[in-house]
């Protein structure tokens, strides 16, 4: 099993920012709901808690509250937040079990889901763009 001990600090920070950052992502990709697509971003780590000692990474990466990290815009978010979370799959598959990486992969896209589908844009469960962002971590992700 794979556990916060098997990373360097650096290495964890990019594994632990992926799931928020994935989040944000969605969340920004349509106008309006910010506080509801933050709540759902929490929420997300905390029904996660419910699910606890399924997997050490899963568990390891909702014990704190999410910290996204920070961008300066939206394109920044995209081009470096997606490469993050690129990089961190790259990682998982050198350290996690191919198990602990789909669990990964699966958890991170269920929270971009989650705050995509928090705030309803002109009477969409999830907007045209939000969808797109969905596509766009699922890209990132190497979902197939």
């Amino acid at each position: 099993m794979t556990n916060k001990s098997n990373f360097t600090g650096d290495e964890w920070e990019l594994v632990r920012e992926g799931p928020p950052t994935a989040g944000m992502f969605a969340g920004t990709a349509a106008s309006g709901g910010t506080f509801r697509e933050s709540w759902a971003l929490a929420k997300a780590f905390g029904d996660a808690r419910q699910h606890h000692g399924q997997s050490e990474l899963l568990d390891a990466l909702v014990a704190d509250r999410p910290h996204p990290k920070r961008y300066h815009s939206p394109a920044e978010l995209e081009a470096e937040g997606l490469g993050r979370l690129r990089e961190a799959v790259a990682l998982l598959q050198q350290k996690a079990t191919p198990e602990e990486l789909d669990a990964y992969r699966k958890f991170t896209l269920a929270v971009a889901e989650q705050v995509a589908e928090a705030h309803k844009e002109h009477g969409e469960e999830v907007s045209s763009g939000e969808r797109e962002a969905l596509e766009k971590i699922s890209a990132a992700l190497n979902v197939t």
